[in-house]
């Protein structure tokens, strides 16, 4: 009677799990995909705070409303294709054109002195139409007008530096100043870096390396103490040269640790095995119970030291990024550390 109650609660313990695996199995919901899509665009620099809509229909998602760039109106069907359940994407977003410049008014022009000779000729008409009067003395000389100084010209405005603008597709190198770990990050959480090599136009150097490039963890995902694998996602954001702060847009750096997740899974079933085993040599009944206790044992020490892999970027580590919009900036020369004194080590 007891070894068939013990065979009982086998199980129920294996329809239990079996249960659990299904349920995890099972297709995210559209509305789940709406708001997945929906979060990954607003971690997007370039496309926060834009009136972007996310419809999902059985794995068919459709986007609408307005970006600035064709850059941005593909980076956001690429968040939309990587989330799990997508079959389809209709792409309806729409680039909005240019804003028109305002026509420059032209300087205005300088005042002209008045002129002299003008005053003197109708001075000269005047004194001839005067009636003659008995000359009882020489008249006095009438004082020669000294002409008014011409206005000082005011000094004309120094030209506006001249830009220089970066293409779309330019590779760059950082290196981090802060470390990130997929086991401590937060979706969202900023991160500083140094600009590794500078950013060139037509071999002249528009940013030299040194200047501070900060970013942001797009997508986090930390490994599980038994299975699951770890991810990680980080964009660069925006970089600091000369007293300037200029927006980037860039690809995404993504990395994804090892997963022993399978390797637990053949572990456990080799540990049931083994519990049958001893179960059939302790002679049926009770001892396939104690057997099979036994094989869980075996699977669950198993599963404990097969932990996934976590993905670490210490400081110092070096990324690549690829611009994905054009950058204007104002060019220079100098580094970062352009006319700070230096202590003399000699």
């Amino acid at each position: 009677m007891k070894a068939r109650l013990s065979l009982y609660l086998i199980a129920a313990v294996l329809l239990s799990i079996l249960v659990a695996a299904v349920g995890c199995s099972k297709a995210p919901t559209d509305a789940q995909i709406t708001s997945d899509i929906q979060n990954k665009l607003n971690t997007d620099s370039g496309l926060q705070g834009k009136q972007l809509i996310v419809q999902a229909d059985k794995g068919s998602v459709t986007l609408s409303g307005q970006v600035d760039n064709d850059a941005q109106r593909d980076a956001a069907a690429r968040y939309a294709s990587t989330e799990p359940g997508v079959k389809q994407i209709v792409n309806n977003l729409q680039v909005a054109p240019p804003p028109a410049q305002e026509a420059q008014a032209p300087p205005p022009e300088p005042p002209q002195p008045a002129p002299v000779a003008k005053h003197r000729r109708k001075a000269a008409k005047e004194e001839s139409d005067a009636p003659a009067q008995v000359a009882q003395a020489a008249p006095a000389p009438e004082p020669t007008p000294v002409p008014a100084p011409a206005p000082i010209a005011p000094a004309p405005p120094p030209p506006p530096p001249q830009k220089v603008t970066i293409p779309s597709g330019t590779t760059f190198a950082v290196r981090l100043v802060d470390a990130v770990d997929s086991e401590t990050a937060t979706q969202g959480q900023t991160f500083h870096a140094t600009l590794n090599s500078p950013l060139a136009v037509d071999g002249a150097t528009a940013i030299p390396a040194g200047y501070t490039v900060e970013g942001h963890v797009v997508t986090v995902q930390s490994a599980g103490k038994f299975a699951g694998q770890s991810l990680l996602v980080l964009q660069m954001d925006r970089i600091s040269a000369a007293g300037s702060t200029y927006n980037i847009q860039t690809d995404q750096y993504k990395k994804q640790g090892s997963s022993r997740g399978k390797n637990t899974v053949e572990k456990v079933g080799a540990g049931a095995g083994i519990g049958a085993l001893i179960g059939a040599l302790a002679g049926g009944g009770k001892g396939a119970a104690i057997g099979a206790a036994a094989g869980g044992g075996l699977g669950a020490g198993a599963q404990a030291v097969s932990h996934s892999q976590q993905i670490k970027l210490p400081v110092e580590t070096v990324l690549n990024f690829t611009l994905q919009a054009p950058l204007t900036v104002i060019p220079t020369t100098q580094g970062p550390n352009a006319g700070r004194q230096t202590l003399n080590t000699q």
